[in-house]
């Protein structure tokens, strides 16, 4: 019986991950960016995305704009407390601070890491880190608060 009880809650994580996916593939913004959910479950979410030419802040550096950061922390986000095991109906971003480290490589491929933390009735926490081919550096870190929608 235990084990009926788990196959069935691991088939829900799987339903409801591969619905997650179809949701934030049909999201404008993510998009034009071309990111992909690569993570989802267990209050975490990880979204990525390749180097385009049309992405950059400046042109000279070949680096990505800052605000192409921001939305895919944003979204990354969002789709973490989608995640939290309390299963909330939505989300809308209610505050996000980010803090730019440094330029994102040139040519790499673009990854944002969040983390759901602390949920209450009818507020979220998230924890964000953006990275590029060096895991140990990060690009930018950030910290928000989402709505909760039950």
């Amino acid at each position: 019986m235990a084990g009926d009880i788990r196959g069935r809650a691991m088939q829900q994580d799987d339903d409801r991950a591969r619905a997650a996916k179809q949701f934030f593939e049909t999201l404008p913004h993510l998009r034009a960016l071309g990111g992909r959910l690569v993570g989802f479950g267990d209050s975490r979410a990880e979204i990525e995305m390749d180097w385009r030419a049309e992405l950059v802040g400046d042109p000279r550096s070949g680096v990505i704009h800052g605000g192409v950061v921001s939305a895919l922390m944003d979204t990354s986000g969002g789709a973490a407390v989608m995640a939290h095991p309390d299963r909330p109906n939505g989300t809308a971003t209610i505050s996000l601070r980010i803090d730019y480290m440094r330029a994102a490589t040139p040519g790499s491929k673009l990854r944002a890491r969040a983390e759901c933390f602390h949920m209450t009735r009818s507020v979220a926490f998230v924890r964000a880190v953006a990275l590029d081919d060096d895991d140990e550096r990060p690009v930018a870190t950030a910290t928000g608060s989402f709505t909760v929608e039950r």
